[in-house]
């Protein structure tokens, strides 16, 4: 929701915004942690000006949002409940800075593990087939943010990212572009596998974050999930897992023998999953591995 034209404000306006928007956000039950985020993003200050209050005497400060259309924007944080990362249009994710918009839904710190997941099974393999380097696929990439960590952390593989959403690939395309990974990261519109079908049986592996959620659960969620992500990047159907039952079937016919299978999944799905896995016959050492808060997020298996 940035401009692009740089706006300009007097230093005594924007703290007086800045007071204002804490105290709302205060009374709005929003973190009020989350103004002094924004304006680090959209403002020319850093954070000892803000800590001290020293830009208040500032004759100008150049700001991406004029003062009217980011008050207009809180606005909306505090009574729709927009989320303050599509007013920003970032958000932090590993060590990048990525692009979001409402067009994808925003990258989560614990969506990081699965990068981490990834480079030590990678770590393990055999020299006769070495999983840090080759084809790895990123299905349903939205942003590109997990197809970023890989082709950071896996410097020697190309990484294929697929999106159903045009809106969604043009996010992902820049955001790569933007740092320093156009060449590595390849981008298709289409569902899962298919834009990939030339390349079946010759990837060293796959890391997806799917639609998991129950379709009856989705309109229960938070408000800034609900009414402002994208919910083809939420409904995982009735029992939330649709697309990770798809994933299971089709990911061995294009797996290499050894290739990763790594997703990552609701609270209470682990046993479902695993039995999933277990029941199609075609992977071997199938693992649960939880986030930092303990909870069954990830399951990862080897295709025989």
């Amino acid at each position: 929701m940035v401009d692009t034209q740089p706006q300009l404000v007097s230093g005594l306006q924007l703290w007086q915004w800045r007071n204002a928007a804490i105290e709302a956000a205060i009374a709005n039950d929003v973190p009020d942690s989350e103004v002094d985020w924004l304006l680090l993003e959209i403002a020319d200050l850093d954070r000892l000006a803000l800590r001290l209050e020293s830009f208040k005497d500032r004759p100008q400060i150049q700001m991406k949002l004029a003062l009217e259309e980011l008050d207009h924007l809180w606005q909306k944080r505090l009574h729709e409940r927009l989320p303050v990362q599509y007013i920003a249009g970032v958000t932090p994710w590993r060590q990048f800075k990525i692009a979001v918009s409402s067009a994808v839904l925003i990258p989560r710190p614990e969506t990081e593990y699965l990068i981490d997941l990834a480079v030590k099974a990678a770590a393990k393999s055999h020299a006769t087939l070495p999983l840090d380097s080759g084809h790895w696929a990123d299905l349903g990439t939205g942003s590109g943010a997990i197809a970023l960590g890989l082709a950071d952390a896996l410097p020697k593989a190309t990484i294929h990212a697929v999106d159903r959403s045009l809106a969604a690939l043009a996010i992902a395309q820049a955001n790569a572009d933007n740092l320093g990974f156009g060449k590595q990261i390849r981008f298709y519109q289409g569902s899962w596998w298919e834009p990939l079908a030339a390349l079946s049986g010759q990837f060293s592996g796959m890391v997806s974050n799917p639609p998991y959620i129950p379709s009856n659960i989705v309109s229960t969620l938070q408000p800034e999930v609900v009414n402002h992500e994208p919910h083809l990047a939420l409904d995982g159907g009735a029992d939330g897992l649709d697309c990770i039952r798809h994933l299971i079937e089709t990911s061995p016919n294009y797996l290499l023998s050894g290739g990763v299978w790594l997703i990552e999944m609701m609270a209470g799905q682990a046993d479902a999953v695993r039995e999933l896995l277990d029941n199609q016959g075609r992977y071997c050492n199938i693992q649960i591995h939880s986030d930092l808060a303990g909870i069954e997020r990830f399951a990862l298996a080897y295709k025989i």
